[in-house]
């Protein structure tokens, strides 16, 4: 299994492009034997959950049968035609899953991995369908764990991304290596208390966590590739 992470940017004037590619995009996706998951996502402005979106920026997130079929979908898909002409900016973080638990929409789309030692930069995604009625206490507390990620040892970047406003919300975040993740993860104070009021007011409906190793990179964001010179 290969996964898939695109991040691509539009200019002020084409965001209402952006808006139709999320319902254009869907159809292309589907008919694609060889993309056994996909999302189709907003972005937020800071890198994590945010309730504040940027509209400039929209992620695909998908999970391939092999890397034939991200080549294939890469160098002549209608989406990707459609993302060299309409986008600034288009990047790329290709993963294998290592580790998986939990679900997106009722399935582990990420379940297909071997258990292999691994040592160097580590992607972890975190998403979560949060129960309407504990939105306020999830993004009460949000800015807080945010601030304490992105000061961590060894934290690279992140993405925010989401399916939908408010409450379909997941963050895709980069680290030098397993060790960080694990310390910003348990050994965190600040962390560990929203974790655990997570559990006991029971903010989800659904939930998964997945960690990948980061394979290859293509493209810029905002200027630069965040993984340069790390894989």
């Amino acid at each position: 299994m290969l996964v898939s992470l695109t991040i691509v940017r539009y200019k002020p004037l084409l965001v209402p492009l952006a808006f139709i590619s999320m319902a254009l995009h869907r159809l292309p996706l589907m008919l694609n034997s060889n993309c056994t998951f996909w999302k189709l996502m907003g972005s937020g402005k800071n890198g994590t959950f945010d309730l504040k979106p940027d509209f400039k920026q929209w992620a695909l997130l998908a999970a391939w049968k092999d890397e034939q079929s991200f080549e294939s979908f890469r160098k002549s898909s209608f989406i990707s035609l459609w993302w060299r002409k309409f986008c600034t900016e288009s990047y790329t973080i290709l993963c294998s899953p290592i580790s998986s638990h939990g679900n997106w929409d009722n399935q582990n789309p990420f379940a297909n991995f071997e258990n292999v030692q691994y040592q160097g930069p580590v992607a972890v995604l975190t998403r979560a369908t949060i129960r309407l009625n504990r939105l306020k206490n999830f993004w009460q507390n949000v800015d807080r764990v945010a601030s304490i990620m992105t000061r961590a040892k060894g934290y690279i970047t992140s993405f925010g991304i989401g399916e939908a406003p408010f409450f379909r919300q997941a963050t895709f975040s980069i680290w030098e290596s397993l060790d960080d993740v694990k310390a910003f993860a348990y050994r965190s104070a600040e962390h560990r208390e929203v974790i655990q009021k997570t559990r006991d007011e029971n903010w989800y409906s659904e939930e998964l966590f997945a960690r990948f190793k980061p394979l290859a990179t293509f493209g810029t964001l905002n200027g630069k590739d965040p993984l340069a010179g790390k894989i």
